[in-house]
């Protein structure tokens, strides 16, 4: 299964929230995932290398790759019909290098805010989406929600969005998250992720790993 994080405005937090998506997939429901790193500062791919340096071990493998690679890497990938891949896009949308890469996803995950610049952005990054892969699944997940903000457009945001696909839970502006590397969350960010991510894997993949005979957990089947 292909699963792409993206938005292409910049500031998202697409980067952290592949990181916070690859540890839950892989420690928490034991699935085993590919990191496809394109963002263009590679954050991911360089947390990747400084975990290896620890010695620290790897749940799963990060893959730094530009848009030009990616056929081929999708060819060698796709070997492995069990595995989830993840990939962290870059943050446009004026590249033909993208159209491969959204023909070839399941699932698309965007992370947005509750204002009108972010809104707009992330609408028009479903619009092209959709037609380009008119059978792609997508889900939205407020992100870097502020406690004392006042979301005077949110009930218009989450009706636009809702008829592209499911709005999750929101995922809270924290300091913690910015510790989440490649072998770990913080603890403490269990309790917020957990709603945002188990609805995720219960909507779509819990089938298809159990089909798989792949060792699901955590669904009502």
């Amino acid at each position: 299964m292909i699963i792409i994080i993206g938005n292409q405005k910049g500031g998202a937090g697409k980067s952290t929230l592949t990181l916070l998506l690859a540890n839950y997939l892989t420690l928490a429901k034991h699935c085993t995932v590919t990191v496809i790193d394109m963002d263009y500062q590679q954050s991911i791919a360089q947390k990747f290398d400084k975990a290896k340096v620890l010695e620290n071990a790897e749940p799963y493998q990060v893959l730094p790759a530009s848009l030009e690679s990616y056929p081929v890497l999708k060819e060698i990938l796709s070997r492995n019909k069990d595995d989830i891949v993840l990939i962290d896009l870059p943050g446009k949308l004026d590249d033909d290098g993208l159209i491969p890469v959204f023909n070839s996803a399941d699932l698309v995950i965007c992370p947005f805010a509750y204002d009108e610049f972010s809104f707009e952005s992330t609408v028009l990054f479903t619009v092209v989406l959709k037609k380009i892969n008119p059978k792609m699944q997508m889900v939205f997940v407020p992100n870097r929600i502020k406690a004392n903000a006042k979301f005077e457009i949110m009930q218009e945001v989450n009706e636009q969005l809702s008829k592209f696909g499911k709005i999750t839970s929101f995922l809270p502006d924290r300091v913690d998250f910015q510790r989440t590397n490649t072998f770990q969350t913080p603890l403490s960010l269990m309790p917020v992720i957990i709603p945002v991510f188990e609805q995720i894997y219960i909507d779509h993949l819990y089938g298809k790993y159990e089909i798989a005979g792949r060792p699901a957990t955590g669904g009502t089947g």
